[in-house]
């Protein structure tokens, strides 16, 4: 019988080897070149025909979100700092510590200059796909809105694809599903039971049956809940974390210029130790700066466009202009304070990779200022809040997904799913699971892109409508 056991589960262990080596081929010479094809070019486009509106008008967002413009009567289930919160949630995670350091590792210091880029990029994108978001959202029966893409795809390319349209929304929301459950579940909660297993010997067991725990008291809630939990999470754990890293930068600060050359050198050069000759390792880092770029701040992913379809807002355009900070925050802030902690204190030459090149970093730097032993937990700390905040938010973002294509009925049992998923996600390694999110991401991403653009005529409409209705009102 034993016999019979085990060469069930040796097969199974080859079967899934196979799966596993056939994802890894799409993604690093397809998937990554679909997203740098169409990421990318995007971006530049709307940049240029919204005129740089993303930047100019970065103090009428940051007014937006402070509350200079909430009315309660408007629709909407939550207001804008906390849709700005709950999106922020879902996307300053994993990728932040373990993502950065993964670009450098496989792309060299000149991967966060084109993270640089995909963040720059990626306010314009996430303005885009909020404001139709928020134009195509649907009231439901209990008051509560749903949005995002599927809505968007459905209703608002109806006229130009037909047919066509329905289905993309379906691809959408179906990876979506998926997603929810690899990248924004198992990915979270597998590095919050080994962080914890690793530094404080918790067993993944224990940690699994406790971290399930929390999340289904939260996202039981629903978005009001998610939304009350994250807006007050978030800014705390990006304070936590920013400070850490702000004190080792400090330490360091005499070789910041020196950093800074040598990301924007190899940036265009490459790093000879990253890869074999100059050609290879320039598009290595191009494809890893954007690929953990997309992953941190989920630009053009369309999902962020979920959680801002429930603001409270007059106009679909003012919840733009919110969505559009997020990469801000999230690639451009955080994930450069990551960046330049490995870089400054040589850690990136240290071999080590994903989490552990982060430690590392950490670890010299607080030694440097005689904090010896303090990085680990530093680390620690912010990969649990970070990670836990990404899975209460992408529960939201499954659930809407999973409404869309089952109907209300499926609410509910998704939530009981999702936690069951959080327990395994915690009890070991799931390299599978990750490489498999990274190829559904290009499943989610390229429709949203193809939508948007074939949409750029609503999206510059509703743009130009609301700058002349804040003129006349004179609030701009």
């Amino acid at each position: 019988m034993n016999e019979i056991l085990n060469s069930i589960y040796n097969a199974l262990g080859k079967f899934f080897h196979v799966i596993d080596s056939g994802i890894v081929i799409y993604n690093d010479y397809v998937g990554g070149f679909l997203l740098l094809i169409f990421l990318v070019p995007t971006g530049i486009f709307f940049t240029i025909y919204l005129k740089f509106l993303h930047l100019k008008k970065l103090p009428h967002s940051l007014a937006v979100i402070g509350g200079k413009y909430d009315k309660k009567e408007d629709t909407g289930d939550i207001n804008h700092f906390r849709a700005l919160t709950t999106a922020l949630s879902a996307t300053v995670g994993t990728g932040n510590i373990v993502g950065v350091a993964l670009a450098i590792y496989w792309g060299g210091p000149g991967a966060i200059f084109w993270m640089w880029v995909t963040g720059f990029l990626g306010m314009i994108l996430k303005f885009a796909e909020c404001t139709l978001s928020c134009k195509y959202r649907k009231i439901n029966e209990d008051g509560s809105m749903s949005g995002g893409p599927m809505y968007y795809m459905e209703h608002g390319l109806k006229d130009k694809l037909g047919p066509f349209a329905k289905i993309f929304a379906v691809v959408f929301a179906g990876a979506a599903i998926l997603c929810s459950l690899g990248t924004g579940n198992m990915a979270q909660s597998n590095s919050m039971s080994d962080v914890l297993h690793t530094n404080y010997n918790i067993s993944t067991f224990t940690s699994g049956i406790f971290i399930t725990a929390l999340v289904l008291l939260v996202i039981v809630g629903g978005i009001k809940r998610i939304a009350e939990v994250t807006s007050k999470l978030v800014p705390f754990m990006a304070a936590l974390y920013f400070i850490g890293a702000l004190a080792v930068i400090i330490a360091f600060a005499g070789k910041i210029p020196a950093a800074l050359s040598l990301i924007v050198h190899d940036a265009f050069t490459g790093t000879a130790m990253t890869g074999g000759f100059a050609g290879s390792v320039f598009i290595m880092t191009l494809v890893w700066g954007v690929r953990r770029g997309l992953f941190s701040n989920e630009a053009g992913q369309g999902s962020a466009a979920i959680a801002h379809a429930a603001a409270k807002t007059e106009y679909p355009v003012r919840e733009g202009f919110v969505a559009s900070v997020g990469p801000f925050i999230d690639t451009l802030i955080i994930c450069t304070m990551t960046a330049l902690v490995i870089i400054l204190t040589g850690a990136w030459e240290c071999g080590k990779e994903g989490v552990e090149m982060t430690v590392e970093g950490f670890t010299r730097g607080f030694a440097q200022i005689g904090l010896v032993g303090w990085g680990k937990h530093v680390v620690a700390g912010g990969l649990i809040l970070f990670a836990f905040s990404t899975i209460i938010s992408w529960s939201y973002y499954g659930t809407r997904a999973a409404q869309y294509l089952f109907g209300n009925k499926s609410i509910k049992p998704y939530r009981y799913v999702y936690g069951f998923f959080v327990f395994l996600g915690a009890l070991g390694k799931i390299d599978l699971v990750w490489h498999f999110v990274d190829m559904v991401i290009t499943f989610m991403t390229i429709p949203n892109l193809i939508a948007i653009i074939l949409l750029s005529p609503v999206i510059k409409k509703e743009t130009e409508k609301y700058l002349e209705t804040m003129k006349k009102l004179k609030r701009l």
